[in-house]
Formats: structure tokens, sequence, C-alpha cells
């Protein structure tokens, strides 16, 4: 077993952070790195057999691609083949939302190793706004490849204290950046050119840029998977960032049908009465996304963490509120159904 350290990156230990999990992953480690999203994972893009230990750590099977983290603009091009049809859409994307939640799906170089796309031809790219992570990708000088840092399929991080109990003594290091300020994963799409037409986004895991955010640069279309039909992007896989304990998510109040005996928890929205389902059950546990005022930012900010709480409480099963989907509650519902799924 390795021994997990976890240092903090505080405004005066930022420095001797960086430096050290940087030194980390030029030697081909993985580290946990803090996004403005949730924590991932990362290796050297570049090199493959480091990129095989965040899979290893993981459990992560080898058919789900990572996401190739940059600290310039720039370097978008050394990893895809951006062609002229969309170059200009890709340029207004990146300078719009970069650094930030956007993840682009681009035809990939061959300087990507396969183990990184899932031998897909395809690589996903961003630059995180979170200045610990690319002041990393910075001193590494190279691309970091990163999904979340948890054990496939579970929650998703967002302090490190959650990744400890992830992956304590299967990763040498945790840098400490404080609490994730997005608490969701990044928007996914890739772009289809279109004629005379605004550009065609295919929405591969909605994310904190929002449907209504793309549209003015192009239509959005959500990609609907078939059964069988190999995964695109992260994020895709019908079951995923699921607690242990079972999770029932409710369309409406009258849906809930308690079986004797069980202790329940309840994930609210809004904590209110009047929402139809404080008052279905005598919860053993009650824990509100944003209490009182039903913010989605708020919401996805506390889904994770609240997720964590209520699966650590020893219930036999979460119930949860839907939220309103619209804007960002599009990917909370995401995240929501993809949890309760069987």
């Amino acid at each position: 077993m390795t021994e997990t350290r976890i240092i903090t990156a505080s405004e005066d230990d930022m420095k001797s952070a960086v430096s050290a999990a940087a030194e980390l992953l030029a030697a081909g480690e993985i580290v946990a790195l803090p996004a403005e999203t949730v924590y991932g994972l990362g290796a050297d893009a570049f090199n493959a057999d480091a990129v095989a230990k965040v899979f290893a750590a993981k459990e992560r099977p080898s058919f789900d691609p990572l996401i190739v983290h940059i600290s310039r603009k720039g370097e978008m091009y050394d990893l895809a083949k951006v062609d002229d049809s969309i170059k200009d859409t890709v340029e207004k994307l990146a300078s719009t939302f970069w650094p930030g939640p956007l993840t682009l799906v681009l035809p990939k170089k061959d300087v990507v190793p396969d183990i990184v796309t899932s031998g897909l031809p395809t690589v996903a790219i961003r630059q995180s706004a979170h200045p610990v992570f690319r002041a990393v990708c910075k001193e590494l000088g190279r691309p970091i490849a990163a999904p979340s840092a948890n054990r496939f399929g579970r929650i998703s991080p967002t302090s490190a204290s959650a990744v400890q109990k992830e992956l304590d003594g299967r990763i040498p290091l945790i840098v400490d950046g404080g609490a994730c300020c997005e608490g969701l994963e990044s928007t996914i799409i890739s772009i289809e050119p279109r004629e005379g037409k605004k550009p065609l986004f295919w929405l591969l895991r909605a994310g904190p840029v929002t449907k209504e955010m793309l549209q003015p640069f192009g239509r959005v279309e959500k990609v609907k998977l078939k059964p069988g039909e190999q995964i695109q992007a992260p994020g895709q896989l019908a079951s995923h960032y699921a607690p242990r304990t079972p999770m029932i998510l409710l369309t409406k109040p009258s849906d809930f049908e308690p079986e004797e005996g069980k202790r329940y928890g309840l994930l609210s929205y809004r904590g209110e009465e009047d929402d139809g389902y404080l008052d279905l059950h005598d919860w053993e546990m009650v824990e509100s996304l944003s209490p009182g005022n039903g913010k989605l930012a708020e919401a996805a900010i506390r889904l994770f963490f609240l997720m964590r709480l209520l699966d650590e409480a020893g219930l036999d099963a979460i119930v949860v509120e839907p939220v309103s989907e619209t804007g960002l509650g599009v990917a909370i519902m995401d995240r929501l159904r993809r949890a309760a799924a069987k």
C-alpha cells in the first residue's frame, strides 16, 4: 500500500505544493489535484504508463476516456487536429469559456497515447480555471490527463478529505486546494460544422456551462447513446456518481412508497414543506441542497458533498427531490439520475 501525503496549497505554501506535485508527475506518478469542478487524479498525458496508474487506482475500465488539461489555449493544437471548418468556433468557445468548465472533444493527434482516449480517434481537452491545477500543469510543462479523483462509479470528490476517503493508500499525493467552487464535472461537447448555419454542438455531458450559455455560438443537441454503443466521453455511463446506499429519485411526492422498517434519508432541494416532500415520512436525516433559496448554483456546489454525507449515515436508502431542469438544473438532474440508476 502506498502512503498518501496531503499537502496544502494555501497562499503561503502554493509554490512548494505546486513543485511537489509537478515533480511527482514528471517522475511518472499520479497526483490528486483541485479543479474548479471536482478534484482530479492527474498523470502526465504523454506518459502511457503513468496514465495506466490512474486507471488502476480508480479501478476504471479501459473503455472510459480521460480529459486532457492544458495550461494555455495554444497547447490545444499540439493535441488535436482542428479543421478549418470549426476553427473559428473553437477559438470563440475557448476565448469565452477557458479557463473554465467546458471540455471540447476534437480529432486527436498521434502524440496523445491511445490509453488516454480509450482508443477513440478523438481527445477531450479543457483548461481548468483553478489556479493550483493550472500552475501544476505549467510547472510540469506537459498536459495532464485527469478524471475525477475517486474510485470508478462512485461519488465525485469536491474536497481533499473526500479524495482521501476514496483513494487513501492508492496514490502518493493529494494537493488540498480547498472546496471546489463549481461542484459538478465540466460540460463536454463535440462540434459538427453546418454550411451556411451555426455549428451543431453535441452535448456529451451536461455541466456548469449550460445549454443557454452555448446557444449564442451554435445549436445544442443532447447525445443519447444506444444500448451497447461505445461511450464518446467521460460521464456517459447509465450508472455513475453513485453512493453505496441505494438512491431513489422521485418525480413527484406521491411516487414515494416506503418499506416498513427501513431507515430513509431525504436529499431535499430547498428543505421547504411547501414542496411536498418533508412531510412524506419521518425521515432519519434531511439535507438541503439550497436551504430556503432554491438556487441551482448553490445546489450544484453542495450536491456531491451532501450525497457523501447521507451515504455515510448508515441509511437503508436515500430519497431525492427533483430540481428544476433549467440551466444548471439539467446537469444536477443528470448526476442524480445516473446515481439512482440500478
